[in-house]
């Protein structure tokens, strides 16, 4: 019996040790940021905080209409001194758990990002889901400002947007902290981020009247993959250049393009699978890339009036336009990445080291030097599955 009633009293001294939460926020006392913005002013950063009003989201009636989202902004000679600066600004601390998008401006970019992700990746409160753009010919202090249609958070919208973009067209690309760091930190790689444009008037844009009609006259649009090398941006890549590094990291799970006809007329393909295959080699000290990309597509709309889908010798034909194409959109774009850029953004290097570790560390230090004027060969393998619910066009019976 003593001894039951000793462990009993254990249990509960040890309970008592353990209750609440040391590092409790209350809610009433936090300001939620779903989406930060940072910009170089002068020799400062200027951190801008997208912040949800709950009341606006909830959709409370009564009262005037107002933004469902606040901005607030301050500066400060680093990230980490600017974001608690926006107390003097802000009636709550800026709580940053929940961010969806991280935006940098281009300028910035250009500067170099290694000083801002420092804090990023060391804030203890932050996950690392959220995505990462550059706001290309614009603040990013703009960027978060504009309102949104469909979406009531534009930061959410942001988010939403870049992932389903990304599954669906291919020219951009969902990059997290841990994937842009990564990145940064390894030899034979460089990264992209997604560039993302304002198209109409920013005063406009973060005024209700943008969300009134049916046609916003202000968006936001996701435009090309911005070019890193190191930590600094040097150049973009625009819509079919940035498919090429999609298809190259295997990103690609849909999009679509199109061949022409003989007649100069189009066939659309809807692309539902993609592989890509990078091997490197070194023969005598000299490396080279050979890629083997696998295509299977479907044919999503004709505008030829003349062709019998229905033959297999069609298909065959319209196979090898199909690859001809690829294989000249791949070669253009990787040799404009050599020659213009020298940045090696699709893991050139890595392949390299993946086949022959001793000899990559022979190349490693002088890797750009060597990406440059590195061969690389193309084969693509295109095939068409499906005609659709119809096989032969219409077109055709109108002729």
């Amino acid at each position: 019996m003593k001894r039951r009633s000793l462990l009993l009293c254990l249990l509960v001294l040890m309970q008592i040790g353990l209750t609440g939460c040391w590092s409790r926020e209350e809610m009433n006392d936090l300001a939620i940021a779903v989406g930060i913005g940072i910009d170089k002013v002068g020799d400062e950063f200027q951190v801008s905080a997208q912040v949800v009003l709950p009341s606006q989201i909830a959709g409370s009636k009564g009262g005037s209409p107002q933004s469902p989202v606040n901005l607030y902004k301050t500066t400060g000679k680093t990230v980490y001194e600017a974001l608690r600066k926006i107390t003097t600004v802000s009636p709550r601390k800026i709580y940053i758990s929940h961010l969806r998008i991280l935006v940098l401006s281009e300028d910035l970019a250009r500067g170099g990002i290694r000083d801002v992700l420092d804090f990023m990746s060391r804030d203890t409160a932050t996950r690392n889901d959220y995505f990462i753009v550059v706001s290309k010919d614009a603040k990013a202090e703009d960027a978060l400002k504009i309102l949104t249609s469909l979406e009531k958070i534009p930061a959410v919208r942001l988010f939403s947007s870049l992932e389903t973009s990304e599954k669906q067209w291919a020219p951009t690309s969902t990059v997290t902290l841990g994937d842009l760091i990564t990145d940064l930190v390894a030899k034979g790689k460089n990264p992209v981020l997604t560039g993302v444009v304002i198209q109409g008037n920013i005063d406009v844009g973060e005024t209700p009247k943008n969300v009134e009609t049916v046609d916003s006259p202000t968006q936001l649009k996701y435009s090309g993959l911005a070019v890193f090398k190191d930590d600094k941006l040097i150049g973009w890549l625009n819509q079919e250049e940035s498919k090429v590094y999609n298809y190259l990291t295997n990103k690609v799970n849909n999009t679509v393009f199109y061949i022409n006809c003989p007649e100069g007329k189009r066939i659309s393909l809807e692309v539902f699978e993609a592989h890509s295959k990078v091997k490197g080699s070194v023969q005598e000290g000299k490396p080279a890339i050979s890629i083997n990309q696998y295509l299977e597509a479907d044919i999503g709309e004709v505008q030829c009036s003349n062709l019998e889908l229905t033959n297999p010798k069609t298909i065959t034909e319209l196979n090898q336009i199909a690859n001809q194409k690829v294989i000249k959109l791949f070669e253009t774009t990787i040799k404009k990445v050599q020659q213009e850029y020298k940045s090696d953004i699709f893991g050139f290097g890595e392949a390299i080291h993946r086949s022959n570790p001793q000899e990559w560390k022979k190349l490693s230090d002088n890797w750009d030097q060597t990406f440059v004027n590195l061969p690389v060969t193309v084969k693509v393998n295109m095939e068409i599955r499906q005609l659709g619910k119809v096989t032969n066009s219409f077109l055709e019976k109108m002729k």
